[in-house]
């Protein structure tokens, strides 16, 4: 399972992985500080793309994971165009969006499915606080063993 390195707001949930608040010992203080560090550096990267594009913005919890992948991939991909199109505006290509067709819609299932009774299993798993603290001892230790010896 996929975690996210969060702040304080966040639940104990097995995804969101948390600085730890009391910093005693020197495994915990180098969790803490690369922590710190590394969620900046995300939170700084994602903001840009959060204010370009409104699709990285919303809810994207029932997407699938490849889909959020390429969603992600694509605002990069499309900010970094973006960029290197500033920097050079003279070539800029006036393009007409008009003339691309509309996205089709799927329809919707009411039914209960195998994949949504999986995805409820899935979803109590994510919110299982125990898992939450393992996973945060499991990276203190992987960190210090990586880093501590230095």
């Amino acid at each position: 399972m996929r975690y996210y390195l969060a702040d304080d707001i966040y639940p104990k949930w097995s995804t969101f992985v948390k600085t730890i608040p009391s910093l005693l010992g020197d495994k915990r203080k180098l969790f803490a500080k690369a922590h710190e560090a590394y969620r900046k550096d995300v939170e700084r990267a994602f903001g840009v793309l959060q204010a370009r594009f409104a699709i990285v913005h919303g809810p994207t919890r029932f997407f699938y994971h490849e889909t959020l992948q390429d969603i992600m991939k694509a605002c990069v991909i499309l900010h970094n165009m973006i960029i290197e199109d500033e920097r050079d505006e003279a070539k800029a290509i006036d393009f007409d969006y008009e003339q691309i067709d509309e996205i089709s819609c799927t329809p919707m299932s009411c039914e209960q499915t195998s994949e949504f009774t999986e995805f409820i299993q899935v979803h109590q798993r994510i919110r299982d606080k125990e898992v939450h603290s393992q996973l945060q001892r499991n990276l203190v230790e992987h960190l210090w063993q990586l880093q501590g010896e230095l």
